[in-house]
């Protein structure tokens, strides 16, 4: 047994059935996946300060930018927002969606994009492309792309759910629906589809985001999954390494 099919079983094993559960199982990895994924985009982000606004919801002698700190204590609201979507048994849908991105992005837009209409929350208004390839739909078919993303999701079975969510994170980032925090968005949005389908959520650690961010690349450039679905393997075996160690000596 591969050390991601273990990660799975252990995962399955703890039956996690409310919000409550889940906050317990997820405590720590709450942390480190909030760090990690704001770290991928802002270089400014630190643990000890993720850390700090988590358990404390504040930090001390913070000497950093307010955009930074808004970003931390946006991850820690878009984590309770997870929880309480579990909670509900809420659907990976298009509101949840919108409801994760204002979560993630509030009082973070830059003046530019103020003024030119853009608002936590809503889909892009105008064209913002990223990456080598400049990978992003239009505007005007951001509504469409995305409706026909989460159509795609309502029938997925659990025993794909990592290929599904490898598909929606490419998907999704490619598609690329919000002027800013599309990749903590997609990040996050895609831990939610996993932990829908009895599957551990995972940390993109950003130490390995050059072969993330190649992975990707190989859906833009020639709509090839399986990197992205074997990097998503690799980073849940990393991810859950301490539990899956620790289950090992008890045999």
């Amino acid at each position: 047994m591969s050390n991601y099919e273990k990660a799975v079983r252990l995962w399955q094993k703890k039956n996690i059935q409310t919000d409550a559960e889940l906050s317990e199982t997820l405590n720590g990895h709450s942390i480190a996946f909030a760090y990690h994924s704001g770290k991928i985009e802002n270089e400014r982000v630190t643990y000890h300060d993720t850390r700090e606004i988590f358990e404390h919801d504040g930090v001390t002698g913070y000497t950093g930018d307010l955009r930074t700190l808004f970003e931390i204590r946006n991850a820690k609201e878009a984590y309770e927002l997870f929880l309480c979507a579990f909670r509900d048994r809420r659907p990976l849908d298009e509101s949840l969606i919108l409801e994760f991105q204002f979560q993630l992005t509030n009082n973070t837009y830059d003046t530019r994009r103020w003024q030119l209409g853009e608002r936590p929350g809503e889909y892009k208004k105008h064209d913002y492309v990223t990456g080598k390839n400049e990978i992003g739909a239009t505007p005007e078919d951001v509504p469409e792309e995305m409706a026909e993303l989460l159509d795609e999701l309502q029938e997925v079975k659990s025993e794909k759910i990592l290929t599904a969510a490898a598909y929606f994170h490419a998907k999704f980032e490619n598609i690329h629906p919000f002027a800013d925090g599309n990749g903590r968005t997609g990040r996050l949005a895609m831990n939610y589809l996993l932990v829908l389908h009895e599957h551990p959520p995972i940390t993109v650690h950003e130490e390995d985001r050059k072969g993330y961010f190649e992975a990707l690349e190989a859906w833009d450039e020639r709509q090839e999954l399986e990197p992205l679905a074997c990097f998503l393997r690799w980073q849940t075996e990393k991810t859950w390494e301490k539990q899956i160690s620790r289950a090992k000596k008890l045999l």
